[in-house]
């Protein structure tokens, strides 16, 4: 299964990070930037949108769809994404399998005044300490790759950290244990990561089961406005939207679609 390959990996590369950069210290660069303040409020920009708010994420490869974006450059995505209207970023950050990094949300961040998510297989209190010392304003946990505990402490360090954590599910049970959670931004992934295979159908099986308080993303299978009003119809709140606005040649014109400036 792709995401029990992707997760395997994920516990090497971060052994790896430690040696690098022991918990400690990785620790006090976020400690630092905490007392810093001024986080910008990733579901707070959700929210505020005018109609469905676009998540668009920087995104160059995926282990489906090998490389999107021949030409990628994560800061002049980002400027676009800005220009057309999108409500904030994602930013991947895994570098085996979608050909991101750390550097690509570093060289965003300096470069956008929008709320940004580090979109990672997250694993470890590590990465949540790596994305608060990265400036990152949310951090993505996916709960099929969590043991319930494991769950409840990221999720925990992530809030004390000053950030949003997008939950992520795309089954009846794993939206039990999102909103057991206590979860206030659940993502519902069309995508299975496990087969790989994407319908919209996941998002209108799951909305009806969120009870009214969360922040509702739709992840995965956005191509079109008329994507975009079929989640909107059943309480969706946004949408994340990668390679569908990566593959686009004139990426500024499709956020506006996406955001329906121009439908």
């Amino acid at each position: 299964m792709i995401l029990d390959t992707i997760i395997n990996h994920k516990r090497f590369e971060v052994a790896q990070a430690k040696e690098a950069l022991p918990l400690e210290a990785v620790r006090e660069q976020a400690e630092r930037a905490l007392a810093l303040g001024g986080p910008r409020k990733f579901r707070a920009s959700l929210l505020k949108a005018q109609g469905v708010a676009l998540i668009a994420e920087v995104k160059k490869a995926s282990p489906s769809k090998g490389v999107i974006r021949a030409d990628f450059d994560p800061v002049q995505l980002a400027r676009w994404y800005e220009e057309g209207g999108a409500a904030a970023l994602s930013v991947l950050t895994d570098e085996r399998f979608f050909q991101g990094g750390l550097d690509h949300f570093d060289e965003v961040r300096r470069s956008t005044s929008l709320a940004m998510l580090r979109k990672e297989f997250v694993i470890d209190p590590y990465q949540v300490y790596e994305a608060k010392a990265h400036g990152a304003d949310a951090v993505l946990l996916i709960v099929a790759a969590l043991e319930p505990e494991l769950l409840k402490e990221l999720h925990a360090l992530i809030l004390a950290l000053e950030m949003d954590a997008l939950v992520e599910v795309h089954t009846e049970e794993e939206l039990k244990v999102a909103l057991d959670l206590g979860a206030d931004l659940i993502g519902i992934n069309n995508r299975d990561l496990k087969t790989f295979h994407t319908t919209l159908d996941v998002s209108r099986r799951l909305v009806p089961q969120i009870p009214p308080g969360p922040a509702i993303v739709s992840e995965s299978g956005i191509a079109c406005w008329e994507d975009v009003e079929a989640v909107e119809a059943i309480g969706v709140h946004a949408v994340l939207v990668g390679e569908a606005l990566a593959r686009e040649e004139n990426v500024k014109a499709k956020v506006q679609e996406l955001v329906g400036r121009t439908a």
